[in-house]
């Protein structure tokens, strides 16, 4: 864990000392400049997430040193309080004005120091926290776009194709199935940002009504038989003997979660491996599906992490990760009130666990 950077500069050590004293109990790096010019040239060193800034300075006096900095594009956000005797309403305005964001007055209290240590530094994280959020929503764009640029290509390629007259007709069919593909992974990829988007917004509704869990599997597997046969894969469907039951469910978000995760046992498994969804119906009355991979699984460290946005688990060269697919899954699963999990699958691979705690009506068949 980190702690926070705090820059002390002052022309006399003992005020450091008593700084440095009154915040004994706190988790900081405390750092010391003896003046101006010395606290410039360290900044890079100490990389500060605060600077207590004395404005009575022999050479640099503190008020012109938090103009140089924070005229410095790479420090402008880090907070500098103005260590002062002065007590003049028209010179603590002049602090502000020259870039200081707060000040405390010499003698320094203990109390106040710590305070406003803490609310500076609460602000400065709170920057840095939106700093990462549009790096990773930068990352997320550009994901996006590669990932939709890739499809986009093949289906253009294969229109161009179409059109040109000495295209083979017996060739068309599969061209067209191949550009089918490319467009249903454009419409995956988009619907999948415009839900989590509705989530987490908690605009969107779930229309639930009482499905056939084992019918809804089924339908979902039906959707990846021909891509798996493509990989030399077998896709299994482990169902209960007894009786089927009806759950509770909004089958859309429900039959896309499963696409998902089947999507991703195909994609990360190697050819001619098995891929198992098994389905039971637990004494307490929850269902539980697990869809169950022989691929690279899931490392310890990353088994809560990887069902957040963009987080990706094994990286794999040549295959689109773009880290949503899973978080898609968590939204969906909770949003119904149930839990989703992955564990690691016995000797390789990884089983991703649904358990959904929906009132079960049991189905009899004539």
């Amino acid at each position: 864990m980190n702690h926070p950077s705090v820059l002390v500069v002052d022309d006399e050590p003992d005020n450091f000392d008593v700084i440095e004293t009154l915040l004994s109990d706190r988790d900081y790096q405390l750092h010391y400049a003896a003046n101006g010019q010395e606290a410039i040239a360290s900044l890079d060193t100490f990389n500060p997430d605060l600077i207590l800034l004395d404005v009575m300075m022999p050479g640099i006096d503190g008020i012109e040193v938090c103009r140089l900095i924070k005229a410095l594009s790479k420090w402008q956000a880090v907070p500098i309080i103005m260590v002062t005797a002065l007590s003049s309403k028209s010179d603590l305005a002049h602090c502000l004005t020259t870039g200081a964001d707060d000040f405390i007055s010499k003698p320094v209290n203990g109390i106040e120091l710590r305070a406003r240590v803490h609310s500076m530094l609460r602000i400065k994280q709170q920057y840095n926290d939106l700093q990462t959020l549009l790096k990773l929503r930068e990352d997320m764009v550009y994901m996006v776009v590669h990932d939709l640029r890739n499809p986009l290509a093949g289906i253009l390629l294969g229109l161009e194709l179409l059109r040109s007259v000495e295209y083979p007709r017996e060739k068309q069919n599969s061209k067209l199935t191949q550009i089918y593909s490319s467009a249903q992974a454009i419409q995956v990829l988009i619907d999948d940002l415009l839900q989590i988007a509705l989530l987490e917004s908690g605009k969107i509704r779930l229309n639930c009504t009482e499905v056939d869990l084992c019918d809804l599997i089924q339908s979902a597997r039906s959707n990846f038989e021909a891509i798996a046969t493509q990989k030399n894969q077998l896709l299994v469907t482990q169902l209960p003997e007894t009786p089927s039951r009806k759950v509770s469910v909004d089958a859309t978000m429900i039959h896309r979660t499963l696409d998902n995760l089947l999507s991703n046992a195909i994609k990360f498994s190697p050819a001619n491996s098995q891929i198992i969804v098994n389905v039971e119906f637990l004494t307490s009355g929850d269902a539980k599906i697990q869809v169950i991979d022989s691929g690279p699984g899931v490392p310890d460290t990353l088994r809560h992490k990887i069902f957040e946005k963009y987080e990706i688990g094994t990286l794999m060269p040549a295959l689109s990760q773009i880290g949503l697919g899973l978080a898609f899954c968590k939204m969906v699963v909770e949003a119904h009130g149930g839990k989703i999990c992955v564990r690691n699958n016995q000797p390789q691979g990884a089983i991703f666990e649904i358990t959904l705690a929906a009132e079960l009506t049991t189905i009899t068949y004539p």
